[in-house]
């Protein structure tokens, strides 16, 4: 059994996020969750990786829960919950504190950096972003 490692990428909240209401712009959080992945496939892939391949976006699913503010302290929790060929499917949770601001699931593809073809990852750069359950002994 395995479990994804999560990623902690802090959100930095700029003037030009908030809108006429005062609050953050729903078009923020999507700028935030994209920034996210792609700093937890930098964080966790090996370089080589990094180098040969690209993400795309393919889909964002966004269930905002509650407004930010430009003083807030946010955190976005990425998880990528697998892999299937080219595609990624990641969960990324936007928090202030222990509230939940917002919920992103998201589809990506991998394509090969030289030849913009959707590509696959070897199965260690996968790993890399799980960790496997080891049962203690009794």
């Amino acid at each position: 059994m395995s479990t994804a490692i999560p990623h902690f990428y802090p959100v930095g909240i700029d003037a030009e996020d908030i809108d006429f209401m005062g609050h953050v712009n729903n078009a923020s959080y999507l700028k935030w969750v994209q920034a996210a992945v792609l700093d937890h496939w930098r964080a966790l892939a090996p370089s080589d990786a990094v180098a040969r391949h690209l993400w795309v976006a393919l889909k964002h699913e966004i269930t905002y829960r509650r407004p930010a503010f430009i003083d807030d302290d946010v955190i976005a929790t990425v998880l990528l919950e697998k892999v299937q060929g080219a595609r990624a499917f990641y969960e990324t949770v936007i928090r202030r504190g222990e509230e939940v601001l917002a919920e992103v699931k998201s589809s990506w593809c991998c394509i090969d950096a030289d030849t913009r073809r959707p590509a696959r990852l070897a199965r260690d750069t996968i790993q890399r972003f799980f960790q496997t359950g080891q049962t203690e002994p009794a």
